[in-house]
């Protein structure tokens, strides 16, 4: 099928149904995909100490992961935008090939600042893989079919979270820590042939568009000023300091213009039509704070494993597992249930104080948890986070029409990992808050009450988060889900 933007606007002409090897041919090929981008985010922790000392300049090793979560976050609708003018193929390779050229960057790199360039150029493939990958599904299924496969994504995720560190830390320990850039070469050749070969048959539903390269730019700029500020305050300069405060107020102003473009440009870089309904807006919304707070907790429950409850790392990372096993149990138990119910937001709805509930009981004695206690807590409390998943991704796509689908996914993507950003920043201001200094190799039993206080603090906080984004999905109307039908149905009508 020829790749190239539609020279005349019309309506969009049904393509006949894929059979059942075609739809998981695609399938197979967005998966990987993903994997690769979501393997990368937590490959390179293990090898972290390593790199330093392999290539010098300790202070920028924190870029490392830093350089990649940003350029990742700041790309997310700018390629939802162009699939949408484009095509999810040309788009989906570009990235892929992006990937893969930062990561052969990352893998010679002779010093830290040449590192830090390729896992930003990473990062940029990464961040059209994820949205893009989610509007193929979209493209592919009804909103009624996908949520089954939604939820695959989330065990995939799954499977990249566990075996990112294990692998990094083996290739890194018995081989060469470039083995975890280098690993990308075969899998990511593998996905660009796989996806060359499988969505020359996906249905297109793109139209003629002009990229307001003013608003991208605009929005870019903004985005990542608040990403900076995020990243270096309280860090590496202080919250008050001149180069935070100045980073907030750039992007203040950047982000009016960014508003002023939108009412003024001929053809915005987000639709209108598309920011006037209101399930967009309460869905980005909702996802911004429950997938945040998920990123965040991620990030901060080994910390508080070892540092508050006192336990190894290796304790502290079957305390994550526990979580994300939860997480991803919630997440397919939505996927089956949400195309079976005319009122399918009931089940983040339920789930959700499931999740609000468990921090509270964290919050209530942070301190007195057994590790068994914080274990089963947590996987309860992530099965009731995980709907959130799949709920709002289906949601959002079923609002929009078919054409704006890129945009409307790269848009959900960007404020769940804008969410991500503010939440871990937040999480870190309150924990530093209560270590005072303290050396973390030997916290006195002031030290360690201190931090138990300061974490009661991080756990009101996700309790609170995760309840506006409960209010955020409670206030949106629920719109049918577009479908064959709305009879139950088991599983995505391609896959039987």
């Amino acid at each position: 099928m020829n790749d190239q933007p539609r020279l005349h606007a019309g309506p969009t002409v049904e393509a006949a149904p894929l059979d059942t090897t075609a739809v998981r041919s695609i399938v197979a090929g967005i998966m990987l995909a993903m994997f690769l981008s979501a393997l990368e985010q937590t490959i390179v922790a293990p090898a972290l100490p390593t790199i330093g000392r392999a290539l010098g300049n300790v202070e920028l090793l924190s870029w490392v992961v830093t350089g990649y979560l940003i350029s990742t976050t700041v790309v997310t609708p700018l390629f939802g935008k162009l699939s949408d003018i484009y095509g999810r193929r040309r788009m989906m390779l570009v990235s892929i090939g992006v990937f893969i050229l930062g990561s052969v960057a990352c893998a010679l790199a002779p010093n830290m600042e040449a590192l830090i360039v390729g896992r930003v150029l990473q990062g940029v493939g990464g961040g059209g893989i994820l949205p893009l990958a989610q509007t193929v599904i979209a493209d592919l299924l009804s909103p009624r079919e996908r949520p089954l496969i939604q939820s695959y994504t989330s065990a995939m995720f799954l499977a990249a979270s566990i075996l990112g560190p294990v692998l990094g830390g083996f290739l890194t320990d018995y081989v060469h820590w470039s083995l975890i850039f280098w690993i990308n070469l075969p899998m990511g050749l593998i996905a660009l042939i796989l996806t060359d070969r499988s969505l020359r048959r996906l249905p297109r539903n793109d139209r003629p568009h002009s990229l307001d390269f003013a608003g991208a730019g605009l929005m870019v700029v903004a985005a990542l000023s608040l990403l900076l500020a995020l990243a270096w305050g309280g860090v590496r300069y202080p919250w008050t300091s001149p180069i935070i405060l100045g980073l907030f107020a750039a992007s203040v102003v950047l982000w009016v213009g960014f508003g002023w473009r939108l009412l003024n440009a001929a053809e915005p870089f987000i639709p209108l039509t598309m920011l006037a309904e209101p399930v967009v807006l309460g869905i980005a919304a909702a996802g911004f704070f429950s997938i945040g707070t998920i990123v965040g907790l991620s990030i901060f429950i080994p910390i508080y494993v070892e540092l508050v409850l006192a336990h190894t790392p290796s304790a502290s990372g079957l305390v994550l597992i526990a979580f994300m096993v939860g997480a991803t149990i919630g997440s397919m138990v939505a996927g089956r249930l949400m195309p079976k119910l005319d009122r399918y937001k009931l089940v983040p709805v339920f789930g959700m104080p499931i999740g609000i509930a468990s921090m509270i009981l964290f919050a209530i004695s942070p301190g007195d948890l057994t590790l068994i206690q914080a274990t089963l807590l947590l996987a309860i409390g992530g099965a009731g986070m995980g709907p959130m998943w799949p709920a709002t991704t289906v949601i959002i796509q079923n609002a929009v029409p078919l054409h704006q689908l890129g945009i409307a996914t790269g848009t959900l993507s960007f404020f769940r990992q804008l969410g991500g950003a503010l939440i871990v920043a937040i999480f870190a201001a309150i924990v530093l808050a209560g270590v005072h200094g303290a050396s973390l190799d030997r916290l006195s039993a002031a030290d360690t009450a201190a931090l138990a206080e300061s974490f009661r603090w991080v756990f009101i906080a996700a309790a609170v988060f995760l309840a506006m984004s409960q209010l955020a999905l409670m206030v949106i109307k629920t719109q049918p889900l577009r479908g064959p039908s709305s009879a139950p149905v088991s599983k995505p009508q391609a896959f039987e």
